[in-house]
């Protein structure tokens, strides 16, 4: 089975309104990102509460992730600025979680940047392919969306003993899930640039102008020198 589905996601219908509530939980997401930040770094980190608030607001925030783009897909929802808003709410969220764990001194900061330019990385290549379609996640990209999901959460929550030593395995399962993922995606965003639709069309279109000895616009470029 094909990995990559063609547009209507590539390709949102004009009429679908705006504001709808995928959108929504997706602005949500997005406002929800500096409470975040202010609950996990006030008082450097050491007040308990706040973490497990922090916490809250992490997994609310994962949770909208999880059903928005679901129910833009299943009820068409789908627009350009979904497409736009979802991936920069989910790095945003992920991001300031991260930065912030490395700042409170809670997680290296090479993990973090391990992270962070692979997340950056594959949100660039899903702009340089949106006209193309869309990447399906795979069993991989849903596995490390989870594992990164728990890791994150766990770091979040104000743990000691056992069970802080344990939320190690889960971020080292994380981590490498994150990077063989992402050189996944890049391998598919490569192979959709050239096999959509809208690739092939184009590659035909080039064709049929070498045929007839034009450029593509009307030119002909078969003159003698």
């Amino acid at each position: 089975m094909s990995s990559t589905l063609p547009d209507p996601a590539a390709t949102p219908p004009q009429s679908v309104r705006l504001v709808n509530l995928p959108n929504a939980l997706t602005v949500l997401r997005l406002a929800v990102v500096p409470l975040f930040a202010w609950l996990l770094l006030a008082d450097g980190g050491m007040d308990d509460g706040r973490r497990w608030w922090a916490t809250l607001f992490f997994a609310g925030a994962i949770i909208t992730d999880r059903y928005d783009g679901m129910i833009a897909r299943r009820t068409n929802q789908v627009t350009e600025f979904g497409k736009m808003a979802d991936p920069i709410a989910d790095k945003a969220l992920t991001g300031s979680a991260l930065i912030g764990l490395s700042a409170l001194g809670l997680l290296a900061w090479w993990v973090t940047l391990a992270i962070l330019v692979r997340e950056l990385g594959v949100t660039l290549l899903r702009f340089w392919v949106i006209r193309h379609g869309v990447i399906a996640a795979s069993r991989g990209g849903k596995a490390k969306t989870v594992v990164q999901a728990l890791a994150i959460g766990l770091y979040l929550m104000p743990l000691t003993g056992v069970l802080a030593s344990v939320r190690w395995w889960f971020m080292g399962v994380a981590l490498l899930l994150t990077l063989v993922t992402g050189m996944d995606y890049v391998v598919r965003a490569l192979r959709l640039r050239r096999t959509s639709a809208r690739a092939m069309r184009n590659a035909a279109a080039r064709r049929a102008a070498a045929d007839h000895g034009t450029d593509g616009t009307g030119h002909r470029t078969d003159t003698a020198a």
